[in-house]
């Protein structure tokens, strides 16, 4: 039996995908080798999740929900941003992670990561109204 897991994307396009700590930083990773680019963002993000007990206390101290990787104008313009932000959040025990996609990383390359991890993907594209 596969895994299921839902790509959700928001009215502005951006793709959230919600997971564990350890399968989130494999999912990065993935993402890495199938764009064929290790970017600044990606290597904040995994920073991020591997310190996440730090990071989570930190979110929490500055009253933010999420946390934004650093982004150099010219990546942006070149459209090399991969990581919009990374949401660290935790259920009981469980350290869980969403990473929210860039609207300009390809859906089916995030499709193909997941599917590589193992799960059977579902998208959900969520109503404006």
């Amino acid at each position: 039996m596969s895994k299921k897991i839902t790509i959700l994307i928001d009215m502005g396009k951006y793709r959230h995908v919600t997971l564990p700590v350890d399968e989130a930083r494999e999912l990065l990773n993935i993402m890495a080798e199938k764009l064929g680019k290790r970017t600044n963002d990606i290597d904040e993000a995994q920073r991020y999740i591997a310190n996440f007990d730090v990071f989570y206390e930190m979110m929490k101290k500055k009253f933010k929900d999420s946390l934004a990787p650093p982004k150099s104008v010219d990546d942006m313009i070149r459209g090399n941003i991969v990581v919009d932000r990374i949401i660290l959040a935790k259920e009981g025990d469980k350290r869980i992670v969403t990473i929210v996609f860039d609207r300009r990383v390809p859906l089916d390359s995030i499709e193909g990561a997941l599917k590589d991890l193992g799960y059977e993907v579902e998208i959900n594209r969520e109503s404006m109204y």
